[in-house]
């Protein structure tokens, strides 16, 4: 009686934390919902940054006109007069997962726009990837370290800045599949699956679709499968985890147009491949071993692998020579400068001059995953006590994760989920030790503790059985126990359970360390919370397209940039072209409807060098370079009066680098005094000269009288001019946005001379006699 009471007890127990757990879960989501709404609450509801625009423009082609005309869109108002095809060139799981929203809610009769879908999909999805979080830290380390490791994911900063409401971005939806593409792989390790590998395969298929980061996918888990044989941890389920994964993975990737052959062609996927041979003769040695005598094995084991040995090098040898043909050896540019962090600086600057593709500094670690820094290296720790497939995996994750956010800031995105999940498995493991120590401890808790340790230890004889289960299937036993057999394991799992008790006592701290331990955990965690809220409400919920200041006088609100494009939609005809550096492409595309010269895709350097030569050229010569790509106006940012920092002056250096590095007579000492950056009155007259040194100041010593540039914190060095080939024909209220118009060209007035007096009375007579030069070439 006393046990079946027992057995009840403990059911209810598992069945009240099962439904506690769940409702907590349901917590967290709307935690990480709710979060991502001050940029709702505080602004509206507007799409934010730059390439968000893009994808909001395509998602609205796709509802308005389906999936086939998607596919087979090609956009003539970009990238002038070349185009553009759509279909083959962008990731379309963003794309597609927002219409399929916005097609479930019209039918069932919820009548939203496409741009309120969009601007609430990151939220939605930042609840989905902290279930995620909490699914996979579940499979390395139990239920509390999910529940801790989804709590801190939902408020992570450096998430929050690519998930707020408005961030319709790629990585939006990509984290989740990163995350969820991880926990089936350690959900096939742990059950030996085949259909938890069929979803994997798919779930990473859906990866490949949303973002290019796939490739850190198709990486890290061959190198923990490398990593898993090295260290002798082979087994049947590391191969059904990963073998399904590369062929179905590969080929379901190759579906996705913007891929294609690159699955296979790329250097990105070759470790893989590699990966993929290792493990098949490690398979065949095991195989084999199983079935012969050790004399015959050594026979056979020479054979495969002087076998592999061949087939090894006849892959390496075809794949050097495809890398060998590529001037890049089979790497994209990104993929170079991860690997080399001086790579784009030198070969490609068109990549080096965007801000996210720079390495961050240590305050940028402490603002976007704060105190989880701290608590990592607790993580990893505990996940060597003790070591398994899955905790080496996270230790794997983490340790790269590190090392690509290192160099590339925007990759602080792949690095806060590992960091979520180690910070929670040691905050569990902490709170484990430290509640037991008081339970042990306090004198009307001490029996319910032994209860507490027998069901630990009952829960640890389940899993016990379950691995004895695998055991049993893995090598095939045809025998079954005995009795004998049966009372001996229980003897022995007994013993096991008083040693465990003996070791949690061993554990114990003094009561109050424990207590004064927890209440600083707790103290960590709001601090944590409150730097949460902090960056979610202030500094990552600022759409970029309205800026705000305060001041003594109250909030300013700058909106020149809907202002500007509101005019150019207005007051320009459709087939007007519009010239601007590639940054404000999207925008003027999305929201102006004109066509661009560039734009944020940035495929074509030599297109994006043409504009920032014309931009780098006097003012005669930009005007032949945009007259003859048919541009009619010109657009460039200015926050010199209101002191906006980014602006095109501050991006000058990249367009001159950019165009020097296609068009030689643009010469980045040329704009330098000295090694040094000056627009006052010691820039060198190629800098004063130049054109968007004219359009940016044109007329800004109006402002003040001195022509004070608050950015630049000094008075410019030309303030008197005038424009021969452009005219101004907007700016913005703040001067922000500043919009130009090119000047026609000058009809040719042609001098008569006597000359050419008697040469056309020649020729009037040369015709009417008829008599015409015969071609040569007939």
């Amino acid at each position: 009686m006393a046990a079946s009471e027992d057995s009840n007890e403990s059911k209810i127990r598992a069945v009240f934390g099962s439904v506690l757990s769940f409702f907590i879960l349901i917590l967290i989501g709307v935690l990480a919902f709710s979060i991502r709404l001050f940029s709702v609450i505080k602004y509206e509801s507007v799409i934010h940054e730059f390439d968000p625009y893009f994808n909001y423009r395509v998602t609205q082609f796709l509802t308005k006109n389906g999936i086939y005309d998607f596919w087979n869109w090609f956009d003539d108002r970009t990238w002038y007069p070349l185009g553009r095809v759509i279909g083959g060139t962008v990731y379309p799981g963003l794309t597609l997962t927002a219409g399929s929203i916005w097609w479930l809610l019209n039918s069932l009769n919820i009548p939203l726009s496409v741009e309120t879908v969009c601007v609430f999909t990151a939220p939605i999805f930042s609840a989905n990837a902290a279930w995620a979080t909490y699914l996979l830290t579940k499979e390395v380390k139990g239920t509390g370290a999910g529940l801790t490791a989804a709590a801190l994911l939902a408020m992570v900063p450096s998430y929050i800045s690519r998930s707020v409401a408005g961030s319709y971005d790629n990585e939006a939806v990509a984290i989740f599949a990163l995350i969820f593409t991880f926990y089936l792989y350690i959900k096939t390790l742990n059950t030996g699956s085949l259909f938890y590998a069929t979803l994997n395969a798919i779930t990473y298929f859906y990866m490949v679709c949303s973002w290019g980061g796939y490739t850190f996918i198709i990486n890290l888990i061959p190198m923990h499968v490398l990593l898993c044989i090295v260290t002798g941890r082979y087994s049947s389920r590391l191969y059904i985890a990963y073998a399904p994964l590369v062929v179905l993975g590969t080929l379901l990737a190759a579906l996705v147009p913007v891929v294609g052959f690159n699955a296979v062609m790329t250097s990105e996927h070759f470790a893989s491949f590699l990966v993929f041979i290792i493990i098949h003769v490690v398979a065949l040695v095991y195989y084999i071993k199983g079935i012969l005598s050790p004399k015959m094995f050594k026979v056979a084991v020479t054979l495969v692998v002087s076998v592999g040995l061949v087939v090894c090098c006849a892959v390496v040898a075809v794949l050097i020579a495809l890398v060998a043909s590529s001037p890049t050896k089979g790497w994209s540019g990104r993929s170079l400068s991860l690997l080399d962090p001086t790579y784009a600086s030198k070969y490609i600057p068109i990549i080096a001059s965007v801000s996210e593709h720079q390495p961050p500094t240590w305050p940028s670690y402490f603002m976007d995953i704060n105190v989880l820094a701290f608590l990592v290296p607790a993580g990893i720790v505990a996940c060597f006590l003790p070591l398994s497939d899955a905790s080496s995996f996270v230790v794997l994750y983490i340790v790269t994760s590190v090392y690509f956010s290192g160099v590339m800031v925007r990759l602080m995105l792949v690095l806060a989920p590992a960091a979520c999940i180690l910070s929670g498995i040691a905050l569990s493991e902490a709170f484990d030790v430290l509640t037991r120590s008081i339970k042990f401890q306090l004198p009307g808790l001490s029996e319910n503790s032994q209860i507490d340790a027998g069901d630990t230890t009952s829960s640890s004889v389940v899993t016990q059985n379950d691995a004895a289960k695998t055991n049993k299937n893995e090598d095939t036993l045809k025998e079954r126990p005995s009795k004998k057999n049966r009372k001996k394991e229980k003897e022995h799992v007994e013993k096991t359970s008083i040693k465990s008790q003996i070791k949690k006592r061993l554990l114990v701290l003094p009561l109050e360390a424990s207590v004064a331990a927890i209440f600083l955990l707790v103290l960590l965690g709001a601090f944590y919370v409150v730097h949460c809220v902090w960056a979610a409400a202030e500094a990552y919920s600022a759409p970029s397209i309205v800026l705000t200041s305060h001041s003594p006088d109250g909030l300013h609100v700058f909106d020149d940039f809907r202002e500007a494009y509101a005019w150019l939609r207005h007051n320009t005809e459709v087939d007007d072209k519009v010239a601007s550096w590639w940054d404000y492409g999207y925008q003027t595309t999305a929201m102006a409807n004109r066509t661009v010269i560039v734009d944020n895709n940035t495929w074509n350097n030599t297109h994006i060098a043409t504009v920032g030569t014309a931009m780098s050229s006097p003012e005669k010569a930009a005007w032949e370079i945009f007259n003859s790509l048919d541009v009619k106006y010109v657009l460039v940012v200015f926050g010199g009066l209101v002191g906006y920092p980014s602006d095109d002056i501050n991006k000058f250096l990249w367009m001159v680098r950019i165009g020097g590095g296609v068009f030689p007579h643009i010469r980045e000492p040329d704009y330098l005094r000295d090694g040094q950056y000056r627009i006052d009155s010691q820039a060198t007259p190629t800098m004063l000269n130049c054109l968007m040194y004219k359009l940016s100041y044109f007329r800004f010593v109006e402002t003040d009288g001195k022509g004070f540039d608050r950015v630049r914190r000094t008075e410019i060095g030309k303030k008197y001019f005038k424009l021969t080939h452009f005219e101004e024909v907007f700016t913005t209220h703040h001067w922000m946005v500043r919009i130009y118009k090119l000047k026609p060209p000058k009809n040719r007035i042609r001098v008569k001379t006597k000359k050419s007096k008697s040469k056309a009375s020649s020729t009037t007579s040369s015709k009417r006699s008829g008599k015409r030069k015969k071609n040569p070439w007939q």
